[in-house]
């Protein structure tokens, strides 16, 4: 199978995986939201193994299928008429659905990734206030020396009407940051990886109000039953959703939703 998939043309690469992997994962044991297959198994990852992880059909991630379901279910992303959605390093498993569903509304953004629509240093967004109606960022602010100053560009840019889903790792007690620590064995021995610069602890939701966010936070059993976790691959550590806006606002999810009743 290595040996004719090597043979194939580059074009052909892709769509040859998909079916390899729709025949070798066959089943319905797992579901993945994001691209609406079902399969036997999720796949193994990560410096410290998480099993029941990766989609074999489009490789989506825990967190990936958590904030799509998030984001379908408990926003008006898929509903309402966008203006203007940022999102920030791109996930190659969302952002097909999200181009798909906002055309030239939609923007994607990165600092190094030549893939991105837009080269952007978060901590100097080069928009002027109050363009975006959505912000998305998941698992960059870790990598971010000056995260603070990534969160008020962020508060500026966002409509006051609007929201940001602005995710991180949580994987402390509390926040831990050492700028002279920029080795980088050191600072997987600190941080746990080579290019983060701190480990996030529950208090990172008052960087987020510093900045001037209303926050409201979701876990998995706040919008997904019970009996579904398994089956998409989540699990209590999966993350969580940090919901920001301006403003309270009158459709945002609220806490009441933590009693797990809610339906996919």
């Amino acid at each position: 199978m290595k040996v004719l998939k090597a043979c194939l043309p580059t074009w052909l690469k892709k769509p040859f995986k998909q079916f390899r992997n729709s025949i070798k994962y066959a089943g319905t044991d797992r579901y993945c939201p994001v691209c609406n297959k079902s399969s036997s198994q999720f796949l193994p990852t990560g410096f410290i193994r998480r099993e029941n992880a990766i989609c074999p059909h489009c490789n989506s991630l825990e967190r990936h299928r958590l904030v799509y379901l998030f984001m379908k279910n408990k926003t008006n992303l898929f509903e309402a008429k966008l203006n203007c959605m940022l999102h920030v390093a791109p996930e190659p498993c969302l952002e097909p659905l999200f181009r798909k569903l906002l055309g030239n509304k939609y923007v994607t953004a990165d600092l190094l990734n030549p893939r991105a629509m837009v080269k952007m240093d978060i901590t100097d967004i080069q928009y002027p206030d109050e363009t975006f109606d959505v912000i998305y960022c998941s698992h960059v602010l870790e990598h971010v020396p000056a995260d603070r100053k990534a969160m008020s560009e962020f508060y500026r840019v966002l409509k006051s009407s609007g929201w940001a889903l602005l995710l991180v790792p949580i994987t402390a007690d509390k926040t831990y940051e050492d700028p002279s620590i920029v080795d980088p064995d050191e600072r997987l021995k600190a941080f746990g990886q080579k290019d983060h610069v701190r480990r996030y602890g529950p208090d990172y939701i008052d960087r987020l109000r510093e900045a001037g966010f209303k926050v409201v936070v979701s876990e998995v059993g706040d919008f997904v039953k019970p009996d579904d976790i398994v089956r998409l691959g989540l699990s209590g550590s999966t993350g969580e959703i940090y919901y920001c806006t301006k403003d309270y606002l009158d459709d945002a999810p609220k806490h009441e939703l933590s009693d797990g009743d809610s339906s996919l």
